[in-house]
């Protein structure tokens, strides 16, 4: 696993965070690559675990579109609905991602994203960076994620720091290492 992970899944599960998986990976690639790291996956519940071949995302669908998110967010919710607790709003929600596709699609969602990318992924996007934290690095301009979000109906104008697609917004940050995340930046107690 990156560097931090399993001491970032560890502290978020025993600080009562909610946990939801969104990969783009298809059911036999996720287990081919998270056989070895049993133990780190099991941070999420089964019923919380979206990949990128659920029948449940349009065809499609997938990164660098919303759905993933929003299910994954659909699926927490389902199980604090049952058992009356308050559900979880999109903007409450911090997505952790690793890719390109992955950042555009926590933008789209309009949730808050930590970009932490390979070294040589972000050697590629070098001087990019601000594109790729607006969800914009795909060649999408702020009048087509604009687009996107009414058709998804997220989000809305007036928004402001959470309207996905406007760079220097506060709303995605690039971290290269997830050792020594800062929890208290994102109101997460230790």
């Amino acid at each position: 696993p990156l560097p931090g992970v399993p001491d970032l899944l560890k502290t978020l599960s025993e600080s009562g965070v909610h946990l939801a998986l969104a990969t783009s990976s298809h059911t036999a690639n996720f287990k081919l690559k998270t056989l070895h790291l049993q133990s780190l996956f099991r941070s999420f519940p089964d019923d919380q675990k979206v990949l990128g071949d659920d029948a449940r995302i349009p065809p499609g669908k997938g990164k660098p579109a919303p759905d993933i998110y929003l299910l994954a967010l659909e699926t927490i919710n389902s199980g604090l609905s049952k058992k009356g607790k308050k559900e979880i709003k999109r903007e409450e929600c911090l997505v952790f991602e690793d890719s390109v596709p992955g950042v555009e699609a926590g933008r789209r969602a309009g949730m808050r994203v930590v970009w932490c990318p390979h070294p040589q992924l972000l050697k590629e996007y070098k001087g990019r960076e601000k594109e790729v934290l607006a969800g914009l690095a795909n060649g999408g301009g702020d009048v087509q994620v604009k687009e996107v979000m009414e058709e998804a109906a997220v989000g809305g104008e007036g928004k402001g720091r959470g309207w996905p697609g406007r760079r220097d917004d506060g709303w995605a940050e690039l971290i290269p290492s997830l050792e020594g995340f800062q929890y208290s930046r994102y109101g997460i107690r230790k």
